[in-house]
């Protein structure tokens, strides 16, 4: 025969050891259940007072939770392996939410279970693109063979052309915008092909402080910082990660080059990075429970609108009138090949920064990585 007290013990042991999250209120408002999970997918510190307290103040930093168990004695049907993104944090969380029935039928409470499906998300979006942009990228890998060639014989022609008008003036200079253009337009082919041929990775142990003074070093050759400034804030014992150096080098230095663009030699730029050991990196950016190493690269400039935000990544989108629309592809598909996340924040007030997401081991056993991509319930090169 087991106790009540041995019961009760025995329910609070299981309610707290899963690993999805519970929260059970009563008839009137007041959390009976909430496991640590559900605090912590929630950002709600754990305390003992939180059994007790009214839904509505103990998760106040989550109106969207707060809104479904308000509508969990209203609503005729209620949701079963439904999907929730919250704001404060940009997790999903995938739930089911029930009510709880005494032995007259009464109800006496409602009960939700939910699970961290960010992940999960994450990963089918990109398999989702990446579909999407494998035909864009035979095409484009089609075309660019086509074009390269007659490029290459218009700077061949053009060359021997200046070369018999020596003595012509306005023939020499038109002769050299057209050279200079194919050069521009054969460079731009070149980062097409680059951007459709799969990423070959290289892994090894990467120490990611030498990563990010190289790329520092490589954006100064690329864009003239002049009056920019740079504050760097990366600890010397920061963890190496495992990752392809090279691939991680162009990464971060297209990420500064662009912010040298984008401020045009005024205001700065900041790169701090810092070990996450799992599930709570900065602002809800971690992958699950592996140790991550997380890198910011900001500047003061005019900041990035909100509709186009979603679109910088895309390949082929641009807002320059010279830009190919590739660089940041480029970093997503880095990125991606890294199982790694990048996102981009650009408040009210101005500037932008860009998040890399990087795990520290346990990279996929996988060298080839096609054209690149994007970012259930219970049971279920610096073109900005």
């Amino acid at each position: 025969m087991v106790s009540a007290t041995s019961s009760d013990r025995f329910f609070r042991d299981i309610v707290g050891s899963m690993r999805n999250g519970v929260i059970a209120i009563t008839r009137d408002g007041h959390i009976a259940v909430m496991n640590d999970v559900a605090c912590h997918a929630l950002h709600v510190p754990v305390r003992p007072t939180n059994i007790g307290g009214h839904y509505a103040d103990v998760l106040h930093g989550a109106p969207e939770v707060v809104r479904i168990l308000h509508a969990a004695f209203e609503a005729e049907h209620l949701p079963n392996r439904a999907e929730l993104r919250l704001k404060s944090t940009g997790r999903v969380i995938g739930y089911t939410l029930s009510l709880i029935r005494g032995d007259d039928g009464e109800v006496s409470g409602a009960t939700l279970f939910f699970k961290d499906l960010t992940r999960v998300e994450q990963l089918e979006e990109r398999e989702r693109l990446r579909d999407r942009l494998a035909a864009l990228g035979e095409m484009a890998a089609a075309i660019a063979h086509e074009v390269k060639n007659p490029l290459a014989g218009i700077e061949v022609m053009a060359g021997l052309l200046r070369r018999r008008l020596a003595g012509q003036a306005e023939a020499q200079a038109t002769l050299t915008d057209i050279i200079n253009e194919a050069k521009m337009a054969n460079a731009i082919v070149i980062e097409v092909l680059d951007f459709v041929r799969p990423i070959r990775l290289q892994v090894e142990p990467v120490p990611v402080t030498r990563v990010l003074h190289d790329a520092v070093q490589g954006a100064e050759a690329m864009v003239p910082r002049r009056g920019t400034a740079l504050r760097i804030d990366v600890p010397d014992s920061l963890p190496s990660i495992e990752g392809d150096g090279g691939q991680l080098r162009q990464l971060f230095t297209n990420l500064v080059s662009n912010a040298f663009e984008a401020l045009d030699g005024r205001g700065t730029v900041t790169i701090t990075a810092q070990y996450v050991p799992g599930d709570d990196g900065p602002g809800g950016d971690s992958l699950g429970s592996m140790p991550t190493v997380v890198v910011d690269v900001a500047d003061d400039g005019a900041g990035i609108p909100d509709d186009l935000q979603d679109r910088i990544f895309n390949p082929f989108f641009t807002t320059k009138p010279r830009g190919s629309g590739l660089g940041l592809a480029i970093v997503r598909k880095i990125v991606d090949a890294h199982d790694g996340r990048i996102s981009v924040a650009s408040p009210p007030s101005g500037g932008a920064r860009f998040r890399v997401v990087l795990p520290q081991s346990g990279l996929p056993d996988r060298t080839d990585v096609p054209v690149p991509q994007d970012g259930g319930a219970p049971g279920g090169p610096r073109r900005r």
